[in-house]
């Protein structure tokens, strides 16, 4: 098998689902003995993916400006100068951007083109840029339907679901009755304490993720006479502020702000899922796969979230008691109740693992370049 070249292009290399796959695919080509290369406009994770063995161009490639067009350019000349075997997009405007990179070579120095559909974007010609690839990966089954559903004009053979992967190393699996993380997280964050059982939602601060359902529910458990925590690691961001204060006066309201807990993102994410009796996944906007789940259920800690794109349908495979109608508040309380007084019994093995998506993307790499 020959090297091949890959690069993938996304805004920036922050946090985020799809930062996390595109660093997942370069250690991946790395390991496999190719070459991988990233265009974004930098950000924290840069630094992991060159500790990988991968390559960062930093070109602000996701800023909304006409600007920005100039980096068709930049990009068409990269192409060229490293002999781009795969160029691979993870959002619009990194898209569009290569996408007329790629058509403005020749022919023969043309690199395939692949696209990632990573959320349920608002169907339109803007968004239609991430159905163009040669191949289109489709996180999820849910991806797949929405996409043939608003672009009927794409071919089903072009379409591929790789569904995203949890590293079961980084998550493995702990018993419900062994305490040490839950003792662990209660020293850096006395508020939680170890008295009662705790809720997670893990998220970024924005209002799609939930977090006032949570409040909600929250309060429903404490008038019911359970008086559980909530722990909402990554809501606390630069430019959260507002919205945070938001939260904030929302737990008063409620009569919880002394057992809500808004923290920084936490790079102990499996710690808190160990530490916890239940992961919330409350997200308004149907999400496209819901990485959070399997995180959850691969530490063994039974989720809870609204039976919606790719959340639900995760749910439904691999614990079905964790779906709860879309907004029904009331079904909600009494599922967390039930969750809480009767754990589930959870898969022993969880079947979409990291090792799964980078096999499957590479393979898909390497038959388009022959």
């Amino acid at each position: 098998m020959r090297r091949l070249t890959v690069v993938q292009l996304l805004p920036a290399l922050h946090s985020g689902g799809v930062e996390r796959s595109t660093l997942e695919i370069a250690s991946a080509l790395v390991a496999a003995g190719h070459r991988a290369i990233v265009v974004s406009a930098g950000g924290r994770l840069v630094e992991p993916l060159l500790a990988s063995g991968g390559e960062h161009l930093t070109l602000d490639i996701g800023r909304k400006s006409l600007l920005t067009l100039r980096h068709v350019r930049s990009l068409r000349n990269l192409f060229a100068e490293v002999g781009a075997d795969i160029v691979h997009a993870r959002s619009r405007l990194p898209a569009w951007l290569g996408l007329y990179a790629v058509r403005n070579l020749p022919p023969a120095q043309r690199p395939h083109w692949v696209t990632t559909v990573h959320g349920l974007n608002s169907p339109g010609r803007y968004s239609a840029v991430m159905t163009s690839g040669e191949r289109v990966i489709c996180v999820s089954n849910s991806v797949r339907d929405f996409v043939q559903r608003h672009y009927p004009g794409v071919p089903a053979e072009r379409l591929q679901v790789i569904p995203r992967g949890v590293d079961v190393a980084q998550f493995p699996r702990v018993a419900r009755n062994d305490r040490r993380a839950r003792l662990a997280v209660a020293a850096q964050h006395p508020l939680l304490g170890t008295d009662a059982p705790l809720l997670l939602l893990p998220g970024r601060g924005t209002r799609l993720k939930g977090h006032r359902h949570a409040l909600q529910l929250l309060a429903g458990l404490h008038a019911a006479g359970m008086p559980a925590r909530l722990w909402m690691p990554g809501t606390r961001e630069p430019g959260r502020e507002t919205y945070v204060a938001e939260l904030e006066a929302q737990a008063r309201a409620l009569g919880v702000a002394d057992a809500v807990l808004m923290t920084a993102p936490t790079s102990r994410i499996a710690q808190a899922y160990a530490a916890s009796e239940l992961v919330l996944q409350l997200s308004d906007k149907a999400e496209a796969f819901g990485r959070t789940v399997l995180e959850a259920l691969s530490v063994g800690r039974p989720v809870l979230g609204w039976d919606h794109g790719g959340v639900g349908e995760l749910l439904a495979q691999l614990q079905p008691s964790g779906a709860v109608a879309f907004h029904d508040d009331a079904a909600l309380l009494a599922r967390a109740q039930h969750l809480l007084q009767h754990p589930p019994s959870l898969p022993p093995r969880i079947p979409f693992t990291l090792q799964a998506m980078q096999r499957d993307t590479l393979q898909l790499y390497t038959s388009l370049a022959g």
